[in-house]
This record gives C-alpha cells, sequence and structure tokens, in this order.
C-alpha cells in the first residue's frame, strides 16, 4: 500500500482532474460518502473495514479500538441513535464533513455541524457542500452552530467526526478558537473519527501539535498520508482505514519513487518476495549461501553471537564467524553449526590489531559479509582499507560499531561504489552522526532522511526504531508495521544485521534482503512477544527462536 505527502496527494487529484472526468466536487463527494460509511459502521459496532476500504497494515483494529472506548454507546436507552458532531474547518477537510453529514443524515445517523468559524468564511468547495446539505427535507438537516468555548453539551452525541483542518502544514502550538474545540472533543470520552488525518498531525512527518485530535479511527482518502505511519502521528490516529475517491492516485504517475507501507502483499508485488520462507526439494547448503560475520569481541562477544545464530536461523547454508585469534577458543562449540575464522590480533583480544586486508582475504568467497555489532573502536582508516580490499561484487551488511567508523571517516560520499549492494543499519543516534543531523532532527522526518542518505551514497539504508524506515538507492522506501516495544533491548540490532546478511548471500538484493529482513525481524519479534507474559521480558535470542 503506497504512502504520500500532502503535495503529492494534491497534484495526484490535479492530475485526475486534468482530463475532464473527475472535479473537485466529484472527489468531495466521495470522500464524504466513505467517511460517511466508515462513520456508519462505527456507529452501530460493526467492522469498520467495508467492501473497499482497506485497513491500512499495523493498524491497531476494530476491536482494539472499540475496548478503548468502552461505556460509549450511540444508542441511547431509548433505542435511537444519538446525533454525531461534525467538527468542521473552513477549507476542503470541512466540506468533506459537511458531506459526509448528508450521508449520515440519509444512512439515518443524525448529525449537529460544529463550525470552528462563521460559515462566512467556508470556501468554495465548502460552501457548495452546505448548500447540498440544506436541501435535505427540513426533518433530515442537522443543526448548525459556530463553537464557543463550554458552549457544547457533549453528553448528548453518539461521536465526534473532526474535520478540522486536514492535509495542511501544522507546526507549533494551534491557534484558537480550534485549539480550545480540540481539546473539548479529546476531553468528552467520545469516539473520534477523523477525516483523512487527525488534526493536529502533520501529512509527512508524523509530527502532532498541541493539541492534537486524538482519534479512535481516521478515514485516508486516496491515499494514507506518510504521517499515518510514522509517530507520533501514528499514536494520535487510531485504526486507518483508505478508502478509494475515485482518482487513481500512484505516485509513479508524477514519476516519483514510491514510499510503501510494508504487507505481504508489497513483499510480493514490489518486490517478488515471499513473506515465509520456501525451500527447494532438490537443494543443498550450496544452495543459500554462505555468510560471514565478523563481529564480537571480548568485551561484547555476544553481538557477535547473536548476529551469527540469526544468520544461520535466517535460512544460509553455511555460516563463518571471524573474530579476533584471542577470542576464538573461548567461543568454540557455542554455537556447534557455526564454523570460525580466527584472525590474527596480536594477541590482543580485539579488532584493532587485526589486518582488515586478511579478513577481506577470508571473506573473498563469501556470498555476503556483515561487519559491525560489538567490534569496538577502529583505528582510522581501518575500514576504508577493507572496503577497498574486498571484492567489488560482495554484498556487505554494515552495523553498529562499523557505522559509527564510517561516520568518522567523514568521506564515505567519495568512496567507490560496491556492485555487490551496501545495507547500513543505524539506528537514530548512529543516523545523526551519518548525516550530521540532530536525533531529533532525524526522527521529526524519518523517511526524507533515510532516503536522502541512501540516494546521496548509493546505499541501502535501514533507520531502525519503531516503523522502521528501508530506502533504497533509487529513492523507493518501505515502511515497516512490525514489531512490538519489547524489541527495545540489546541485541536485537544485532538479530537484525545477520538477518540481512543471510538473505544477501541467497541471492536477494539489497532492498530486498533489508525489507523482508525487518518485516520477518519484527514478525519474529511479535511471536516472541505473544508467548511471554509481558512484551517487556523479550530479550534478542527470543526473536532469534521465533524466526
Amino acid at each position: 500500500m503506497n504512502l504520500a505527502t500532502a503535495q503529492q496527494r494534491r497534484r495526484l487529484e490535479e492530475k485526475a482532474m486534468e482530463g475532464g472526468l473527475l472535479t473537485a466536487a466529484t472527489l468531495m463527494e466521495n470522500a464524504g460518502r466513505a467517511l460517511a460509511e466508515a462513520v456508519y459502521r462505527f456507529a452501530l459496532g460493526h467492522e469498520l473495514e467495508g467492501p473497499y476500504a482497506r485497513r491500512l497494515p499495523g493498524s491497531p483494529g476494530t476491536g482494539a479500538v472499540r475496548s478503548c472506548r468502552s461505556g460509549v454507546h450511540t444508542i441511547s436507552n431509548s433505542g435511537e441513535v444519538r446525533p454525531w458532531a461534525i467538527l468542521t474547518g473552513k477549507g476542503r477537510n470541512g466540506g468533506d464533513g459537511l458531506a459526509a453529514a448528508r450521508h449520515l443524515a440519509l444512512l439515518g445517523v443524525p448529525a449537529r455541524i460544529v463550525y470552528s468559524a462563521p460559515p462566512e468564511q467556508l470556501d468554495e468547495e465548502a460552501v457548495r457542500q452546505r448548500r447540498l446539505l440544506h436541501k435535505l427535507p427540513a426533518a433530515l438537516q442537522p443543526d448548525e452552530q459556530v463553537y464557543e468555548p463550554g458552549a457544547i453539551d457533549w453528553n448528548g452525541f453518539g461521536g465526534i467526526v473532526d474535520a478540522l483542518l486536514g492535509t495542511g502544514t501544522v507546526s507549533g502550538p494551534l491557534r484558537e478558537p480550534v485549539a480550545s474545540l480540540i481539546r473539548e472533543a479529546n476531553g468528552s470520552g467520545l469516539p473520534i473519527v477523523s477525516a483523512d488525518l487527525p488534526s493536529g498531525v502533520e501529512p509527512d512527518t508524523g509530527a502532532v501539535s498541541d493539541p492534537c485530535i486524538q482519534a479512535s479511527a481516521t478515514v485516508a482518502f486516496g491515499l494514507a498520508k506518510i504521517g499515518l505511519a510514522q509517530y507520533p502521528g501514528v499514536g494520535m490516529a487510531g485504526d486507518v482505514l483508505v478508502a478509494p475517491i475515485g482518482a487513481s492516485l500512484d505516485a509513479a504517475a508524477l514519476g516519483l519513487p514510491a514510499v510503501h507501507m510494508l504487507s505481504e502483499r508489497v513483499l510480493r508485488n514490489a518486490l517478488g518476495e515471499e513473506p515465509d520462507d520456501r525451500r527447494q526439494a532438490d537443494s543443498n547448503k550450496g544452495t543459500y549461501g554462505h555468510v560471514m560475520t565478523a563481529a564480537g569481541s571480548r568485551l561484547m562477544s555476544g553481538a557477535g553471537l547473536l548476529c551469527a545464530t540469526a544468520a544461520l536461523r535466517s535460512g544460509a547454508g553455511l555460516v563463518t564467524w571471524a573474530l579476533p585469534d584471542r577470542m576464538a577458543e573461548a567461543v568454540i562449540g557455542l554455537r556447534p553449526e557455526l564454523m570460525l575464522a580466527a584472525l590474527n590480533d596480536g594477541g590482543s583480544g580485539g579488532w584493532q590489531e587485526v589486518d582488515p586486508v586478511e579478513l577481506a582475504s577470508a571473506a573473498a568467497e563469501m556470498d555476503s559479509l556483515v561487519l559491525g555489532p560489538g567490534l569496538g573502536k577502529l583505528p582510522p582508516g581501518w575500514l576504508r582499507r577493507l572496503w577497498e580490499a574486498l571484492p567489488e561484487s560482495l554484498p556487505l551488511v554494515l552495523d553498529a560499531d562499523a557505522l559509527n567508523h564510517l561516520a568518522a571517516e567523514k568521506d564515505f560520499a567519495s568512496w567507490p561504489r560496491r556492485q555487490g549492494g551496501v545495507v547500513l543499519t543505524p539506528h537514530p543516534g548512529e543516523m545523526s552522526r551519518l548525516t550530521g543531523w540532530s536525533t531529533p532532527e532525524v526522527q521529526r522526518n524519518r523517511i526524507e532522511a533515510a532516503r536522502r542518505y541512501a540516494s546521496g551514497h548509493g546505499v541501502t539504508l535501514v533507520l531502525k526504531g519503531v516503523r522502521t524506515v528501508i530506502a533504497a538507492p533509487d529513492g523507493t522506501c518501505f515502511v515497516n508495521p512490525t514489531g512490538n516495544a519489547g524489541m527495545a533491548t540489546g541485541g536485537t540490532g544485532d538479530v537484525l544485521a545477520g538477518i540481512i546478511g543471510s538473505l544477501l548471500a541467497q541471492g536477494k538484493s539489497p532492498a530486498a534482503a533489508a525489507a523482508l529482513g525487518v518485516w520477518r525481524h519484527g514478525a519474529a519479534g511479535d511471536r516472541a512477544a505473544a508467548a511471554r507474559r509481558s512484551p517487556a521480558s523479550l530479550i534478542a535470542g527470543d526473536l532469534i527462536e521465533h524466526l
């Protein structure tokens, strides 16, 4: 499922209208109908996902949303349907809300329009929708009022439709009276269904204003905005449905690189990969590649063991664990399936004394190399020497300390590109060091940070964290919905590096290995969390057992 920026969505709608088959009025009518249908299903306690609208992968699901709103009933004790309050802004989002109010009235759900500003300030399309609303039979026409703080009795409503702000850029605190209206709506205890995205969520980043609508559900029109797939916006949107509104909304139509929300369908259609492993009946260990993991040191041997074991569990035919010579004897037999490559360390037990050319020679016959987990500090120039000594066709995964060393080199953009491809797997702090952005800047615009670095350096970049972002060199991005907060524990990144290295060794492209690896890593975390009393008890090794 594709994601879009607000500007892309607007441009796609303009393109759809250029041929004359669609008008702004048609798009608004379709958006209002989709919103009304979702509200109707929500009001009656039905599953939100209808025959056309699809749930955005990673959304919590209607059951989870409604359980958070226990005690709220749209049907009154007398059997009547309580009216819904339609919070209406001045622009197109307000017009969508007015169209939804008309369709709700025809479906038997009464509404009351609550304007954030006098109706005289509505834009042209919203004015048109108000006129259509007034053409309903008198018995169906909703009451209208202009919002004044403290003047609304929320107890008489069954729910709220948020049609206030839409996709306009939001930054900083909201102005009055919208801010007070949002605070009252959030404090009402009523379920809130937002039109396109919750008022106060920045559509391109997921940043939120103060205050911001806390929606129970959001109906995105045509394409979900990127802000619905990144935190903190995810936490404000509730259950996200994507409803068609009549336009063919495809970023490729604008010649733009796509942003996909990862799902089994996207893995198959966009990347040609199956979510789960499939083995050929006529195969052997040589069929599935040989991974080398250069990872771990005396004080962080576990990082190397986790990485190498994850590579094994992810289907590689063979895995060799390269490590400083002084460590080798201590880890013999820890994982009997692993082979060891002991490298001369001058008796130090660390990577500082290992000759990178020796490591390159040991990796020359491998199908992928994972470098970084638990390496510790490296001498200046060490990574550049390794880079140039390795076969150009050998795929690399750089993680953890390898990334810190790469950031310290300062000239990575000038390094020769590798034919086999490179996958970098930074967490936000490491991404900050790579880019020079502050960590908050990285987190505020994760997709742009990942895309810019991947495109500028010819690498595939995995920006880890909740809703991990995978960016390919051509600018295509994927956002991953699998995983949970229990995975915020030491070693899970080492596991991910091993998974991606294994998939590279099995012949997958860097983008496919990264996206599929992140998907499986998160899914393993979800299975591991489900098997335990609490996600808080997860440790990295649990993920390996659920791969």
